[in-house]
């Protein structure tokens, strides 16, 4: 009886320490696309929101919901117009709210674009998105995960990353080539960059492609413009008010997403302007609850 109590004490202390654990390397080996340098990624505090910038050192922190039979996942894209990534109130906040509501979550550390540690700076967000799909499908089974209930989420900038990896699946951009699935089952969209044409929001579109933007680059990136009948479904949240990016990308990707049946659910405020994460002040509304209801008629709960 008491090598059993070891062993089940070393089982939840192991299961704890999972749980628990900092940021991993995405990439297990060489990150593709990458130019050797210093570290330089700093994080500051502002109004109780974290800041990440100069990430060019791509990381993953995985929030379990627990064991028992197999979750969904939601991996979890931060904003910050491709300058910065807003880490916890559109990263660590929302993935401990997935765990409350049973849902695991992966937060994820892409790469900020820097054309002096990337050779191709407009792909390395994309290219840590894939993995990290690549990477929650590998680990499936390790973390109670249901691989076929793997979805992306993400916010303003995280939102056209989301948008970019539920649009791009059948091309893996990181060279790997494995064959692996990279199709996120379901996106998540909030306050999403979707286009990067005069409706969009151009800082995000500079800093991922640069001033210059041909008119191949406005195409690929403009995400309601690669909209297919494989295009997973959607969940959209924007403000009318929204003057930094305008509500007209979430408009206009569900209306090319109705135009192929694709199923998508929108909701729009009249005001909140931009990057309020969970919290709406203008309302009593919560989209989060909507959004759990919504993962149930999808039978992803």
């Amino acid at each position: 009886m008491k090598k059993i109590v070891l062993t089940l004490f070393s089982i939840v202390n192991l299961s704890f320490c999972l749980m628990a654990q900092g940021p991993q390397a995405l990439y297990p080996g060489a990150v593709p696309n990458y130019i050797d340098g210093p570290n330089e990624q700093n994080v500051a505090v502002t109004n109780g929101i974290s800041r990440i910038a100069k990430v060019t050192i791509p990381t993953y922190q995985f929030y379990s919901a627990g064991s028992g039979a197999n979750k969904p996942c939601v991996i979890v894209c931060p904003g910050g117009g491709y300058g910065i990534l807003a880490s916890s109130h559109e990263g660590s906040d929302i993935a401990k709210k997935f765990n409350e509501k049973g849902i695991h979550a992966l937060v994820l550390f892409y790469r900020l674009p820097d054309a002096k540690r990337q050779v191709d700076k407009r792909i390395a967000p994309l290219q840590d998105a894939q993995q990290a799909i690549r990477i929650t499908r590998q680990h499936a089974t390790e973390w109670g995960i249901d691989p076929k209930k793997i979805g992306i989420m993400g916010f303003s900038a995280g939102g056209h990353l989301a948008s970019s990896a539920a649009t791009h699946f059948t091309k893996d951009y990181t060279g790997i080539n494995d064959g692996a699935n990279l199709r996120p089952d379901f996106q998540i969209l909030l306050y999403p960059v979707i286009s990067f044409r005069s409706f969009g929001h151009q800082g995000s579109a500079k800093n991922l492609i640069g001033p210059e933007m041909s008119a191949e680059d406005l195409h690929l990136f403009s995400n309601e413009e690669q909209v297919t009948s494989q295009t997973p479904p959607a969940f959209l949240v924007h403000a009318a008010d929204d003057k930094a990016v305008p509500v007209k990308n979430s408009l206009l990707y569900v209306e090319k997403l109705s135009d192929l049946n694709i199923s998508s659910d929108l909701h729009v405020y009249a005001k909140g302007g931009h990057g309020f994460g969970l919290n709406n002040k203008t309302t009593s509304d919560d989209w989060f609850e909507s959004l759990v209801k919504w993962f149930k008629t999808q039978s992803l709960l």
